[in-house]
């Protein structure tokens, strides 16, 4: 497995609702995309996952302020 893949494998089996839509322009990385729909990450995977992700602080705004003032309207 790539790391795009393993990205994409979580992204997948975050919810059965999202579906990741990853953008290239090249052939190779598209193959390389769809080949993560086959991958199977188990709960012990997930988890690992999660414990890293726990450790990463998400610093500043999701946008800036003028477009922020949109959201929710």
């Amino acid at each position: 497995m790539t790391p795009a893949q393993i990205a994409l494998a979580w992204l997948l089996a975050q919810k059965p609702w999202i579906v990741p839509i990853p953008g290239t322009t090249k052939l190779h990385r598209l193959e390389e995309n769809l080949g993560a729909a086959v991958v199977t990450l188990s709960q012990a995977d997930l988890a690992a996952i999660a414990k890293v992700l726990a450790k990463v602080t998400v610093e500043g705004n999701r946008y800036p302020a003028h477009l922020q003032a949109r959201v929710g309207r």
